[in-house]
């Protein structure tokens, strides 16, 4: 991602997820400095930022936190080629945050992943805050390539809260 792109990506992203899954516009792009973040983007043929992926990238996993697509140009398959490209990148386990298939929105969002080869898996978990005075966020955990063991599932929930959210992992006071 060039630095320039940042606005761009960053008003995809207002446009594409409520407030409480994404951080401030400082929060954000402060992230760009973490060594473990990562950004990749998609442009059309005149060369506007059209996508992006926001993934974390760490020794035992890699964490799809955003992936959108600018809203005059979805479903056009741009989404589906962006994973898929991230996918083949490394052999690590990929994990990504869903929404509860409570209704049909959330339903064919977790569809479309499971159509890359993702899996539900049926922890309890919950995605702190993001910003300061917003509630902790009832969410599942999808896996790439396979479901995950109960073990693991607690290991990468760990990864995630003390290095992607900066939170004591649960259990662990």
């Amino acid at each position: 991602m060039k630095p320039s792109h940042f606005d761009e990506i960053f008003t995809i992203m207002e446009a594409s997820f409520p407030v409480s899954e994404i951080r401030t516009y400082s929060g954000q792009k402060a992230l760009l400095d973490n060594p473990h973040y990562r950004i990749y983007t998609e442009q059309d043929e005149g060369g506007r930022l059209i996508a992006f992926l926001a993934a974390w990238e760490f020794l035992e996993l890699r964490f799809v936190e955003h992936i959108a697509v600018s809203p005059d140009v979805r479903s056009g398959g741009t989404g589906r080629r962006l994973m898929n490209s991230y996918l083949a990148r490394s052999p690590k386990p990929v994990l990504l945050e869903v929404e509860p298939p409570q209704g049909e929105l959330e339903q064919r969002r977790i569809g479309f992943y499971e159509r890359l080869g993702f899996h539900l898996n049926p922890y309890d978990y919950v995605q702190p805050p993001l910003r300061s005075g917003q509630q902790e966020l009832p969410l599942h955990i999808m896996t790439y390539p396979r479901p995950v063991s109960a073990e693991e599932f607690r290991l990468y929930r760990n990864i995630l809260y003390t290095q992607v959210y900066q939170e004591a992992a649960p259990g662990s006071e």
